[in-house]
Order: structure tokens, then C-alpha cells, then sequence
């Protein structure tokens, strides 16, 4: 004889009607949104689950939804604040299995995201952390920066194209104004501006975006503003030539071959350009400085330029050839953060190193 008990537990493992079924709202969100989830003992036959919501004080069920054969569902048609009750229907041909009612639930906003704590500690620190070195800097303190030699030689470039009586030619790259390595050749080529500027010594810079060319005219003009200098300022210093990358390494080409410029500069992004126009002004005997955060390109920028800057010097050089407190405060402020995040991602491989061994040695036991 087969006890009443086991026919009840056989009856519920063969039943596919969702059990333990919770609707919550949905943490660290801007609200509008409440979680369903549940289970099921047997899915044999079944064609999904339907999802009813009631809003209190309403007493009917209506329709919001159906879950296919996944255990959960996001109702984001919530207003905060509402109060709810839900039920899920599991369907198996004409037959319906119905859930426990939900309790009653609502949506909420949550002002800070607490699975982001992380990103607020390291906020903190680099807040922290720029602060201080910006301090430093403003108090012209002595703060150490690497030494860099592509920048070092920025002075010796342009006073070699000074002497010989010949222009300067200033190339950001292959990149719009979105692109953070253009960002950092404006910042360089304002610098190069003001030796230029100081030194009367002609300028080139070619452009071949719109809005480049728009950003650094600007920022040469400002530069020869700022040495006190505008009369020496040239609508021609500033060029645009095309969108075409090989119709743009083309034009360049054809500038270094006729006006013979005694300095490149070749700093922004470059692609599979970046030889043709290196290598053209290594054979007019040009003093050579490139720099580049594509890292494919570096190969051919080093061994066809006297200097290459590589990757994040190029981001750095800015700071190093102007000394603003600013800038030389926000690069500090990131050389210790990411030596901060260094030391916490060795700590942390460390120890679980030894907690993986320990707990080897100890199930060994």
C-alpha cells in the first residue's frame, strides 16, 4: 500500500506550479522597477509563465507580462511608491498552475549604489590624492617626474629648425577632436606653439578633421597670445588638408618634400600611415620626434624618428613641458593611484595564494 503522504510529495514533485515565489524591489536602481523570482519542482510540458499584478486597493489581477520558461521577471512599469501584489501562472497546455500571492511590494529610488562602494573609496583617494600634489605644486615644490627624453629634446628641435632657417612641421595624427591621444597632441602642440612663438621660427601644423583644425588653430593662436607674440601669429601656420588617410599621409609627404621642414612632430593617433610620412622626413635628414598610445605603430615610429614617446608619455607630456601646478599635480596624483591599485591587486594575489593552499593542506588532512 502506497502511504498518503508519499502519493502527496509525488503529486508536488510532478506539479510544475512555481513555488517560492518573491517579489521585491529592486536594489541600488533609480526606482521603477520591482524584481520577481521563483521556482519550480518539474518543467515537463510547460509553455511559460504569465505574470499578474494587482494594485492595491484594486481587487483584480490584470496581465503585465510573460517569462517564457525563465524563473524570474523585471517589472519595470512600477510607480515608486504604489503598493503591489503579484501572481505567476505557470501554463502546460489548457492547464494553468497558479502561485502563492506575492506580498505586498513597491518601488523605490535609492540614492547611492551600495555594490559600488569601491568606486567611491577610490574617488576619495585620488581626491585625496590630487589635492595634496596640487598643493605641492602650487607651493613649487620640487616634485619629481620621470625624465623623459623625446621632451627633453623638444627645446633642441626647435632650435635646430631655428638656426637653419627652417619651418616646423607639426602632425596630431589620424584622430577626430574624441580621441584622448588628439587631446594630449593640442596640449603639446600649444607648447610647441610658444617656443615657436619666442623663436620666430616658422610652423606647419596639418589637420585633417574639421574640428581639429578648428581646436588648433585656436590653441596656436592662444599660444602666440600668450608668449605675447600675435603679430608673429599666420592664418597659414594652421592647415587643413583631407579626411583620407592615405590623400592626408600623401599631402604631408608632399609638404616635407617641398618646404624641407628641419623638425617633425608626428604625435596623436597614427595608423598604417604613420611609416609612410616617418619615413619620408627620415630621408630629408629631419630632426624627428613621434609619439603614440597605438601601440602597433611604435615599431615604425622608433626606428624611423630620433625620439619615440610611448603610450602614456604621450598623455604626460603636457605636464612635463609646461610644469602647471595642474597638470603636475593630476599626473602625480595618477602615477600614485595606479601604484596604489598595483599594491592592492599583488596583496590580494598573495593571499589568495596562501588561502588556496591552506585550504588544499587542510582538506588533505
Amino acid at each position: 500500500m502506497i502511504r498518503i503522504d508519499s502519493v502527496i510529495w509525488l503529486f508536488i514533485f510532478l506539479s510544475p506550479r512555481p513555488e517560492f515565489f518573491v517579489a521585491k524591489d529592486r536594489p541600488n536602481d533609480a526606482g521603477g522597477c520591482i524584481i520577481l523570482s521563483w521556482e519550480f519542482l518539474s518543467d515537463s510540458g510547460l509553455d511559460g509563465y504569465l505574470i499578474f499584478r494587482k494594485t492595491l486597493p484594486d481587487t483584480t489581477f490584470k496581465k503585465i507580462g510573460f517569462a517564457g520558461n525563465l524563473t524570474s521577471y523585471e517589472d519595470n512599469t512600477t510607480r515608486d511608491g504604489a503598493k503591489y501584489v503579484y501572481k505567476v501562472v505557470a501554463i502546460r497546455g489548457e492547464k494553468v498552475y497558479f502561485s502563492e500571492t506575492s506580498s505586498v511590494v513597491s518601488s523605490s529610488p535609492q540614492i547611492f549604489h551600495f555594490g559600488r562602494i569601491n568606486i567611491l573609496i577610490a574617488i576619495v583617494v585620488f581626491t585625496a590624492l590630487l589635492l595634496y600634489f596640487l598643493k605641492k605644486a602650487k607651493e613649487r615644490d620640487k616634485i619629481f617626474i620621470r625624465k623623459i627624453a623625446g621632451l627633453d629634446a623638444v627645446e633642441e628641435a626647435i632650435g635646430r629648425a631655428t638656426e637653419m632657417g627652417r619651418p616646423i612641421l607639426y602632425v596630431p595624427g589620424l584622430g577626430d577632436i574624441d580621441y584622448p591621444a588628439t587631446i594630449a597632441s593640442m596640449n603639446i602642440l600649444g607648447e610647441v606653439a610658444k617656443r615657436v612663438a619666442n623663436y620666430d621660427t616658422p610652423l606647419i601644423a596639418v589637420n585633417c578633421y574639421p574640428v581639429v583644425f578648428t581646436v588648433a588653430r585656436e590653441v596656436v593662436q592662444q599660444a602666440f597670445l600668450s608668449q605675447g607674440k600675435i603679430e608673429r601669429f599666420k592664418e597659414d601656420y594652421v592647415r587643413y588638408l583631407t579626411e583620407s588617410q592615405f590623400g592626408y599621409a600623401g599631402a604631408i609627404n608632399g609638404i616635407i618634400l617641398r618646404e624641407r621642414p628641419a623638425t617633425n612632430f608626428f604625435i596623436g593617433p597614427f595608423f598604417a600611415e604613420s611609416l609612410l610620412i616617418a619615413e619620408t622626413g627620415n630621408q630629408t635628414g629631419a630632426f624627428q620626434i613621434a609619439g603614440t598610445d597605438q601601440v602597433l605603430q611604435l615599431p615604425f615610429f622608433v626606428t624611423s624618428c630620433d625620439y619615440t614617446l610611448l603610450g602614456e608619455e604621450v598623455y604626460a607630456a603636457s605636464a612635463y613641458l609646461s610644469r602647471a601646478p595642474l597638470l603636475v599635480g593630476s599626473l602625480k596624483a595618477q602615477d600614485w593611484g595606479k601604484i596604489l591599485v598595483l599594491v592592492i591587486l599583488i596583496v590580494i594575489t598573495v593571499a589568495s595564494f596562501f588561502k588556496f593552499n591552506l585550504l588544499a593542506i587542510l582538506k588533505v588532512e
